[in-house]
């Protein structure tokens, strides 16, 4: 196989060996409709069964598709046969970042940077619940822009994973990167100890080197266990004093990834560059986001006091059908997951609506930037966990006196995003909120009654006892469900 090339279920073609293990070889692969290049993880179904891996690679699929995060390899999906497993997985072009090492120390602006999305990435994981707890060069993978990606979650543990004290038990990682009280066997926290892991990464990057090392691995441990370690003559003030609080035998002194990226070495630089947005949260929203893509949009309209000139999307009554929940067909695809969109609608003018978020905005300490057809954009100003949180606010026009509001996080960590919304957002807006979609399954009946007054140019009502009877028994049961928005 690693010689000529060869096609899995006629959908990625299978190309060069990258590398292998004990129960797993990696191929370098394309796919065949999209061109796109992967790597694909097979592993061996009887060797898994044999030592009783089965729920390890479980946990790994389960928490890869948790952890979605620019820094971390990510999993494109899983397939099986009778006797393989295949995980079809980003492709990281530039190889594990040891090999990088290996050649020596990194210049001080490289190692910060790639030090800063490591750190950007397990703070992510620890916020989802998933401690790595295996970090160390030869999980850093890098892509084609020299971007670093986490990998091999294999060993990793979920918050569900500790016992009745809290704590992890389970001795596993790499010896000259896990923490002290990994090897004490006593009970860990696990993102503690990968911060620990994080420290010595740090310290290899700038030194080209292990703080830690010794042929005999009970005098390694000791080493590790009193923190014994000296930095180099080039390490910074600011990087030894840092690796002093990472490198901290007591796990409760030690300090957090938050407070990390808090530290002055760590801001310096542009951290901006070490956080990017996923493909899919780049987006804008577009007018009319939910409806069918020749759905009428655009019109202009001014607002009641005639002084606005904005142009907003128009929403009929088949528009309004299409934007209920009823119609969100991400529930067949997605696992459930935390929302990360609001709809209000309101009887409040645009500009009215638009005076109250800037007024949100500027309590909450948000930039708020206007945009074209109706859309408004909150962005916070310092970085999280993916990136700087954006959330786009789109009004949407059902009648002259009647409007619609989208909320959507465009950019960011959908859990900051949440705490936002719920916390600062949702609040301030009270006082102008007609009715929340979330709250209220089918469209009030006002709404329908308005948007039909507004398109008095169709002689029959939309009403769901005025529709005309379906010939076909599945098809009236389906419109029924629909107009009672009821579809799953």
């Amino acid at each position: 196989m690693e010689n000529k090339t060869s096609v899995l279920m006629e959908r990625y073609e299978l190309g060069r060996l990258l590398g292998q293990g004990t129960f797993a070889k990696v191929y370098f692969a394309r796919s065949i409709r999209t061109g796109q290049s992967v790597a694909i993880k097979i592993i061996d179904k009887d060797k898994v069964l044999r030592v009783g891996l089965v729920e390890q690679i479980k946990r790994e699929i389960s928490v890869m598709r948790l952890v979605r995060h620019p820094n971390i390899l990510q999993l494109h999906e899983v397939m099986a046969t009778k006797t393989k497993i295949y995980f079809v997985l980003e492709y990281a072009k530039g190889g594990e970042l040891f090999n990088k090492v290996a050649k020596g120390k990194l210049k001080e602006d490289v190692a910060r940077r790639y030090f800063q999305q490591l750190i950007n990435a397990v703070d992510f994981c620890h916020s989802r619940g998933v401690f790595h707890r295996d970090l160390k060069p030869e999980n850093l993978l890098l892509d084609e822009n020299e971007d670093l990606k986490i990998s091999d979650f294999g060993l990793s543990a979920v918050v569900e994973s500790k016992r009745h004290d809290g704590l992890l038990h389970t001795t596993c990682g790499t010896p000259a990167y896990v923490a002290p009280e990994v090897i004490n066997r006593k009970g860990y926290d696990g993102a503690k100890a990968d911060t620990w892991s994080c420290g010595v990464i740090l310290y290899v990057l700038l030194a080209g080197f292990l703080p830690f090392h010794d042929t005999n691995l009970m005098e390694l441990y000791r080493k590790i266990g009193r923190a014994q370690y000296r930095c180099p003559s080039w390490f910074p003030p600011e990087v030894r004093k840092l690796l002093g609080k990472i490198l901290d035998p007591n796990p409760n002194a030690r300090i957090s990834t938050a407070k990390i990226k808090e530290s002055p070495w760590f801001r310096r630089g542009d951290i901006s560059k070490s956080v990017k947005s996923s493909p899919q949260t780049k987006q804008v929203i577009s007018s009319n986001t939910n409806s069918q893509p020749d759905s009428p949009v655009n019109c202009s309209t001014p607002s009641e006091d005639g002084q606005d000139s904005e142009r907003f999307a128009v929403l009929n009554a088949f528009d309004i059908i299409l934007l209920s929940p009823g119609f969100d067909l991400n529930r067949l695809f997605e696992e459930p997951c935390v929302q990360r969109e609001s709809r209000f609608t309101s009887c409040l003018s645009p500009s009215a609506i638009i005076s109250k978020l800037e007024e949100i905005a500027k309590r909450l300490k948000l930039k708020l930037s206007k945009r074209e057809a109706g859309v408004l954009r909150f962005e916070g100003l310092k970085e999280g966990r993916k990136g700087v949180l954006s959330i786009d606010a789109e009004i949407f026009q059902i009648t002259s006196e009647f409007h619609l509001v989208e909320l959507k996080k465009s950019n960011g960590d959908t859990l900051e995003y949440q705490k936002v919304f719920n916390e600062g957002i949702r609040p301030g807006l009270q006082d102008i909120v007609f009715a929340w979609q979330s709250e209220n399954q089918q469209p009030p009946q006002q709404l329908f009654e308005q948007c039909l007054e507004n398109e008095s140019q169709h002689e029959q009502k939309l009403m769901p006892d005025q529709q005309p009877q379906p010939a076909d028994a599945q098809q009236q049961s389906l419109q029924q469900l629909v107009m009672q928005d009821k579809l799953p």
